[in-house]
């Protein structure tokens, strides 16, 4: 085994991100709805189990134009009232970044060549780099919106070793769902599945220094 390249998801590793009621709760109260109905009938969050049935936003099937309208026409926002619920949507979904796992990320290279592959949907790439700059800190950077492929699709990882220049036994990928670490692993990929960083850092680390032996 010699490992050559380590992948990491975002949303949930690279990124924490709140409950989506953090970001809605406020806006349900502005817009004078009860909690319960509102959640219950307007399910905003990733994936859009009311607005998005079949999952098509994350693999671009629906562009951004129109998640910003299917939120308009479900919350029955006013222009203004869009702007200004997609910029708290991004500032939600974009999360906080956990630096101490980015950090480790970033100092896998040159010796490791370092990749992202996230299942986001379309603007996602926009708005993560303009405040993290993963491009900069990664040498692959994914998104199943932008590629028209989703974890847990396999297809997805074969794209993700085809960028990195790797067969599937020289990579390690970092994921927060089991579905997404278990169709990693049955393509030949040593997946870990995310619970904290400390753990994913040592997993890691593990499978590189067998890897080194």
């Amino acid at each position: 085994m010699a490992i050559k390249a380590v992948a990491f998801d975002i949303g949930g590793v690279l990124e924490r991100v709140e409950p989506p009621e953090q970001f809605l709760a406020p806006w349900v109260w502005r817009l004078g709805r009860s909690v319960p109905d509102a959640l219950g009938t307007h399910v905003l969050h990733w994936p859009l189990t009311r607005l998005d049935p079949d999952d098509a936003a994350k693999t671009g099937a629906i562009t951004e134009i129109q998640y910003r309208r299917l939120c308009e026409a479900a919350l029955h926002l006013a222009s203004s009232q869009a702007d200004e619920f997609m910029a708290d949507f991004w500032d939600w979904y974009c999360g906080e970044l956990d630096d101490e796992l980015v950090s480790y990320a970033a100092g896998l290279r040159p010796r490791y060549r370092t990749g992202i592959l996230s299942n986001s949907l379309a603007g996602a790439r926009r708005e993560e780099q303009a405040r993290y700059g993963f491009e900069q800190l990664t040498d692959v950077v994914i998104y199943s919106a932008e590629v028209g492929l989703a974890k847990p699709d396999p297809r997805v990882y074969q794209v993700l070793c085809s960028e990195l220049g790797v067969e599937p036994d020289d990579l390690v990928f970092v994921d927060n769902r089991l579905p997404n670490v278990e169709a990693a692993c049955n393509l030949g990929i040593h997946g870990i599945l995310h619970v904290s960083t400390p753990e994913s850092i040592k997993a890691v680390n593990t499978l590189l220094g067998r890897a080194a032996a």
